[in-house]
């Protein structure tokens, strides 16, 4: 029998960042085996050749290929992880929907509509978005939907906003939906009425929007193969901005067969967590809930794993869905003192994680309200008391009492930020014309949260975000500001953490999170060989600058996938 032939990457010549605690803050050389993409020794180049020798000599392989990757002195470090995305809709929406910017017009939104649908077959639908928050009074009239109406000529159109909850669909999909005018929604949801008239006007927030998005897929929605292109179109976009390994937030029966083909064919370059919906107040999907999570273990494979659940306790503040411990301001709808609901109480959300943590499952659980996140933590305290050690997460908690920031790191529940989303810019306006200006502005408590010692791990959210760049995010976290100049000011300063907590953020942390901690996340011998390099060192730029560095190249267990 021959012996092993090893093939070894040796990547050089280079500032290699290793963001791992314990170890050696930078090093010189790393090497990989590129059977499994294995880290096999780093530091300097000297003794990591000396390792990789003693490696092949006990491996008896006798003539051993060494590949050396120059990397031409340039700044590299782990690859990104994303803890909360929603890759596959980000890809669908690149590949076969209308996509619009939310900082655009009624004007500009309508133009779009107009331009896309003379593209269109007369039965297609206008599917997309999004539409910024800000818009949704000047949306929930008759006379917008009738313009909507004219600019689809006709035709079924449903288009979703920047939270991704609420939508914006024509009098044509609400006939298909079988929506009319004494539509009452199940699930909490609401549809937004003309106030002169009391008709309906097309706009239909959180579950209300079910029933179109069903419709849309009975008219043909996705087939497999445009499945699994939108999630290989989605991975390919994170590789460009040097994610290496993510969290989808939402995973449907489609999404996640889709990730399973990928990884079998050895095309999906990231490692992959897919959260399974429990409930559904915006997608539509089918199956869901006790179905879906029995079977989501089917698709397991060597790189993607069905590890979690995801729930949605409230919904978006913006829509006064998110649950609130005080008020929102008053409107007419709601009276003066409306703070919003959580979609159960905490008897049921305790029955459903204790479920889940029986098979072996975490909880990724949706909170914008500081009262969600509080009943989040007053249930998974009450599951600590019981020895249930299931990961778990608050997503956004844009919101959080303050006498509930030490209590995340108390109980071991990890806090899923989106720094994307929450600076100057459209959501945070349309947050402050609902909630108190003292409170609007105190959004992610950050730094709070860090020196409590809880778990923070950053997430894009995209595409609720326009973008995954994590320099985005990051250069987010360290000044508070909008990094492309759209919105001034900044939001809560006090907030603001260093350079390389927002680094943590977005990768050791973050895996760490989602359970990949063991696997990627920092550069240590026996983790993946997930890599990137930087046009610049991020810690020789202004701050403000970060936004602006560019990823060269991505590795993915060793090998170049950007």
């Amino acid at each position: 029998m021959s012996a092993p032939v090893l093939a070894v990457r040796l990547f050089t010549n280079g500032r290699i960042f290793t963001g791992h605690p314990g170890g050696e803050r930078f090093v010189e050389c790393v090497a990989a085996s590129t059977a499994d993409g294995r880290i096999l020794a780093l530091g300097g180049e000297a003794e990591v050749r000396a390792a990789v020798d003693a490696w092949v000599q006990d491996a008896g392989a006798p003539d051993p290929q060494i590949e050396l990757v120059d990397l031409g002195g340039a700044f590299a470090m782990p690859g990104f992880v994303d803890v909360h995305n929603h890759h596959a809709l980000a890809g669908r929406s690149a590949l076969f929907e209308l996509e619009v910017s939310p900082t655009a017009s009624l004007d500009e939104l309508l133009d779009a509509v107009r331009g896309h649908a003379s593209t269109l077959g007369a039965d297609d639908w206008v599917v997309g978005g999004a539409w910024g928050s800000t818009l949704l009074d000047e949306l929930a009239t008759r006379d917008a939907l009738r313009r909507l109406d004219d600019a689809a000529g006709g035709r079924a159109v449903m288009l979703a906003d920047d939270s991704r909850h609420n939508r914006w669909v024509s009098s044509r999909a609400l006939a298909l939906a079988g929506i009319g005018d004494d539509f009452v929604p199940e699930g909490g949801g609401v549809a937004l009425r003309d106030p002169s008239t009391g008709a309906l006007t097309g706009v239909l927030l959180e579950a209300a929007g079910i029933p179109v998005a069903e419709a849309q897929a009975r008219a043909g929605g996705l087939d497999a193969a445009q499945h699994r292109a939108s999630s290989k179109k989605g991975v390919e976009m994170l590789s460009g901005f040097g994610v290496t390994a993510f969290q989808d937030a939402a995973a449907s029966l489609d999404i996640l067969a889709a990730l399973k083909g990928l990884d079998d064919d050895g095309e999906l370059d990231a490692w992959v967590v897919s959260s399974v919906l429990v409930n559904d107040e915006i997608f539509g999907f089918s199956p869901i809930g006790d179905e879906l999570i029995e079977r989501a273990e089917a698709f397991r494979s060597a790189h993607h794993r069905p590890d979690f659940v995801k729930i949605f306790l409230d919904g978006v503040p913006p829509a006064r869905t998110g649950a609130f411990l005080e008020p929102y301001l008053p409107d007419d709808a709601h009276g003066d003192h409306f703070h919003g609901h959580s979609t159960m109480d905490p008897d049921e959300l305790y029955d459903w994680l204790r479920r889940t943590a029986a098979r072996g499952l975490s909880a990724k659980i949706h909170c914008t309200g500081d009262a969600s996140a509080r009943q989040v933590l007053d249930v998974v305290e009450r599951l600590r008391a019981e020895g249930v050690t299931a990961r778990y997460q608050i997503a956004h908690g844009q919101f959080v009492s303050d006498a509930d920031i030490a209590r995340f790191a108390a109980l071991d529940v990890a806090a899923d930020i989106s720094p994307f989303i929450w600076f100057p810019g459209v959501i945070p306006d349309a947050i402050a014309a609902v909630l108190p200006a003292g409170r609007a502005e105190r959004m992610q408590p950050n730094r709070a949260l860090l020196d409590s010692g809880a778990l923070v791990a950053g997430g894009s959210d995209w595409p609720v975000s326009e973008s995954p760049n994590p320099w985005e995010g990051i250069e987010r976290l360290v000044t508070r500001a909008d990094p492309l100049g759209r919105a001034s000011g900044t939001l809560w300063p006090e907030q603001a953490i260093s350079l390389e907590d927002a680094l943590a953020v977005f990768t050791l942390s973050a895996a760490t999170a989602m359970g990949l901690g063991a696997e990627t996340g920092s550069l240590a011998v026996g983790k993946s060989a997930d890599l990137i390099t930087l046009d610049h060192d991020p810690f020789e730029v202004p701050p403000t600058a970060l936004h602006t560095l560019r990823v060269a190249r991505t590795y993915f267990a060793a090998r170049r996938v950007h």
